[in-house]
């Protein structure tokens, strides 16, 4: 079934996803919207004294842009997620080793995970982007836990090193904020934008 509070707010057909997230995927899969999947091939590096907001804006923006070029017509959706802690950006660990020092860094604290989220029409160019921000307290995991969880697996394509709609659930011990954000996409902000682009009026 199709959520029509959503679907209606697309404004130029197809939808396109770029990213590929499976977590994404499935969290539009659950909206029942119809869209294709089209990454985009834009390094994520920081820039220097690139601040969380400003990073994770930026990378959405671009990759909103990149896909959106390849299309005549299409709404383009394309967002960035990283986690922030200790003035540093934790994004994906690149191995094992990084994934279990991520998750040692992050244990019984705070962090905070921001996603920048961007929305493109193609015939014109029009483009709008916002954030998301939420605050997550990490169970104080053992030593032994950590291994456990690193060695499923799991972590390694994740921002910081944790699903917190899969396995990861059982290592965050609260949430505050929107929850889809920490999984990649937050909806409630998602669809905001779509409204917003719907509203621009083409050039």
């Amino acid at each position: 079934m199709t959520c029509d509070l959503v679907s209606r707010l697309i404004d130029e057909g197809p939808l396109v996803l770029g990213s590929g997230s499976p977590r994404r995927r499935r969290i539009l899969e659950g909206l029942g919207l119809e869209f294709i999947v089209d990454p985009p091939d834009v390094p994520e590096d920081a820039l220097p004294d690139e601040g969380p907001r400003e990073h994770v804006s930026r990378l959405a923006c671009d990759k909103a842009r990149r896909v959106a070029s390849r299309y005549e017509r299409a709404t383009v959706l394309a967002a960035d997620t990283i986690v922030w802690i200790d003035g540093h950006i934790l994004g994906k660990p690149r191995d094992a080793e990084e994934a279990r020092t991520m998750l040692i860094t992050t244990r019984g604290r705070w962090h905070e995970v921001y996603t920048g989220l961007s929305v493109a029409r193609a015939s014109d160019g029009a483009l709008r982007s916002g954030h998301e921000v939420t605050r997550v307290l990490m169970r104080d995991l053992s030593d032994h836990e950590v291994e456990l969880y690193v060695e499923s697996g799991e972590p390694l394509d994740k921002a910081g090193s944790y699903a917190i709609q899969d396995c990861g659930s059982a290592v965050v011990e609260r949430v505050e904020g929107c929850f889809y954000n920490v999984v990649g996409l937050p909806v409630v902000r998602m669809c905001r934008l779509l409204e917003e682009l719907a509203s621009v009026e083409s050039l």
